[in-house]
């Protein structure tokens, strides 16, 4: 569509069709155009052939009104226009934190899983010693063969051989697409019990419940893929080099400049992967004779860059307070093994948002802690930044507390920026150490161009812009300004917690809704009315969950491993299909393998409806309803949801 005649003569067509399939003609279709909508795009609205108008996942089941203008793509970013149905990520002031305690099943629930765990091991090395001594050829790998050992471990394989192999279907499935409010199931099958998966040829469209994509910036139209596309043109794909060895980006001051301004931070450095992002780093913060304190459920990054550290490791009871108090009096009192000597330094690890757990880091208590026992605090953020907080900032955000009293800021850009990579905020101090210091500076490849525009212009939209009065350098923002709606601020002005044009590419194109931040606010709200409602929603069904209310990470426990399969296949293969994340040892603890559920802003309030219905249904065919409390009716909870969402505390 080179043309605006043929772009609305396709409009006018795709119109025609949606009212032949059904389509309302005192309404406007269901149709949701963006300014990068082309011809090319094998998932935009007009790419219409074998679409079923009537599952709700490319097209809304009640098409909008001609009042009502959305430009996002249904598919990616759902159509939702009810102001009812947002919410603020805030902690009620005054209030100390608590998680929702974690209730125990049945133990008739505990005893038959833990004995489906021992017939599957009993099962499992009968199969193995016969398989061993009559098809010998099955087992080359895990045996001495021709002089050389065997590469593959027997005893740490067996679990991956006898239980997941057996589940493998819910793992790791393809997909094609936009990984937004849908996402599009390359099918397949198998015909030898998992061992090979072959494709069909055939797709479905689902509805996501599975992507880190907590603000919905996973979109492939709207403005901030308009950017990255133009950052294609000027920089193409790589930056070619590490960061000390030319591969420093202006693109790559900007962003760090605009982390630390978004975190509050002095300063901010930025690396290519999240997990090497603590890898990396914690090595150069902490070495021989430094003790790290580190919570339990701490993620693998966290441990593995603490083994590299050489520090003394010492671990509390996950989220217990005071199991942290008693273990720093032990360690500031004791000192270092066999000397005795005081500590170089303590460092306290913590994760704002706990992922397979959905709880938050208890920060006002672990920072009232900080000022008694002086030790340095270090917060990942991974899953907490962009999706808590009344502005998106994080768990220091979410509690009201000073961004800078937190010594060290982790966190990453995948799950809520829609981008890849982590960064690092705290001191100035400290960051131009871990520049040198940190491995990741030396010796990974720096982060991409596209990567880092998605990274500033969804950090931009999460802020807001300030436009200078003085004469702009980017056509665009000279088309902005010149709307008599747009106010102009000078940069002596700027407004706390906005990004400043002057800190943006001149060349990267904004939008209105970047500008005055109603973008970035929108998908905040709606992120959690959506996790607000799923949490408590479970609950009220009767089931059994783990974390915060304001989470968007929500784990139902499951605690059979057989139940994780059929969980995950029932889901898929419903009318409306919906692709959900089981997760089983050793992620977990072996008794609590759990679905978990990752929301995003583009869900719509439908959508969390069509979930709560599924695991109502499919809760009581798996017998997964073992919570105590008062439980509603799911349909009471569907229509009573915005009360539901705006409870102080549930009862």
């Amino acid at each position: 569509m080179s043309t605006a005649a043929s772009y609305l003569n396709a409009v006018s067509e795709a119109d025609a069709r949606a009212r032949k399939h059904g389509g309302t003609p005192a309404s406007t279709p269901a149709l949701s155009m963006s300014s990068s909508i082309t011809s090319s795009s094998e998932d935009t609205v007009l790419d219409e052939s074998n679409v079923d108008f009537t599952d709700g996942l490319s097209f809304p089941r009640v098409p909008p009104t001609s009042s009502q203008v959305f430009t996002t793509v249904h598919a990616e970013f759902g159509h939702c226009a009810n102001e009812d149905f947002r919410y603020t990520s805030q902690h009620r002031k005054g209030v100390p934190y608590k998680s929702t305690p974690e209730q125990d099943p049945p133990y008739y629930i505990l005893l038959t899983t833990y004995i489906s765990y021992i017939l599957v091991i009993c099962l499992g090395h009968l199969r193995d010693f016969v398989g061993k001594r009559f098809r010998a050829a099955n087992y080359r790998h895990l045996l001495p063969w021709n002089g050389y050992a065997a590469l593959n471990s027997d005893f740490d394989s067996f679990y991956t051989r006898r239980l997941k192999l057996r589940i493998d279907d819910c793992f790791s499935h393809p997909v094609t697409g936009v990984p937004g409010r849908t996402i599009i199931l390359l099918d397949r099958y198998s015909p030898d019990y998992n061992k090979t998966m072959i494709p069909t040829g055939t797709r479905t469209r689902a509805l996501n419940i599975s992507s880190y994509n907590y603000l919905g910036f996973a979109q492939g139209s709207g403005p901030c893929a308009d950017a990255v596309e133009k950052s294609i043109e000027r920089y193409g794909v790589a930056a070619g080099g590490t960061r000390l060895q030319g591969g420093t980006l202006d693109l790559h001051v900007q962003a760090e400049a605009l982390v630390a301004r978004f975190l509050g931070t002095e300063d901010a450095l930025i690396s290519s992967m999240g997990f090497a992002t603590n890898s990396t780093v914690i090595p150069a913060l902490v070495g021989k004779g430094c003790l790290v304190i580190s919570d339990e459920l701490n993620h693998a990054s966290i441990r593995f860059g603490v083994r590299l550290s050489g520090a003394n490791v010492r671990m509390f009871k996950h989220n217990d307070m005071k199991a942290l108090e008693d273990l720093l009096r032990e360690v500031i009192s004791q000192g270092q093994p066999k000397t005795h000597r005081p500590w170089k330094k303590i460092l306290l690890i913590v994760e704002g948002l706990y992922s397979m757990e959905g709880t938050l880091a208890n920060l006002p208590v672990i920072m009232e802690l900080k000022k008694k026992y002086k030790f340095y605090v270090f917060v990942d953020e991974a899953h907490s930044v962009g999706a808590l907080g009344p502005r998106g900032r994080g768990v220091t955000d979410y509690f009201g507390i000073d961004p800078r009293s937190v010594d060290i800021l982790m966190g990453t850009f995948t799950k809520s920026f829609g981008a890849a990579g982590g960064y690092i905020a705290g001191s100035k101090t400290i960051i131009d150490r871990l520049r040198i210091k940190g491995h990741s500076g030396i010796y990974a490849e720096s982060m991409t161009p596209p990567v880092l525009t998605q990274v500033i212009a969804s950090m931009a939209s999460i802020m807001g812009i300030t436009l200078p009065a003085e004469k702009p350098s980017s056509p665009s923002l000279a088309l902005l300004r010149s709307s008599e709606n747009t106010p102009v601020i000078n940069e002596s002005d700027i407004i706390p917690g906005t990004a400043p044009a002057s800190a943006l590419p001149s060349w990267m194109p904004l939008s209105p809704s970047m500008i005055d931040g109603s973008d970035g606010l929108h998908r905040l709200r709606r992120l959690a009315f959506n996790t607000r409602y799923l949490n408590r929603g479970l609950r009220k069904l009767g089931f059994i969950t783990y974390g915060n209310d304001d989470s968007p990470v929500v784990p139902l426990l499951l605690f059979n491993p057989g139940k994780m399969a059929v969980f995950s296949r029932m889901m898929r293969t419903r009318a409306t299909p919906i692709v959900v994340v089981v997760v089983a040892y050793p992620a977990t603890p072996l008794v609590t393998s759990r679905v978990r559920f990752c929301l995003s802003s583009a869900h719509t309030k439908e959508d969390i409806d069509e979930v709560l219905r599924a695991c109502d249904e499919i809760g009581d065919l798996l017998d997964l309803k073992q919570a105590a409390g008062e439980r509603w009716p799911v349909e009471e909870i569907i229509n009573r949801a915005v009360e539901l969402v705006r409870l102080p505390e549930m009862p």
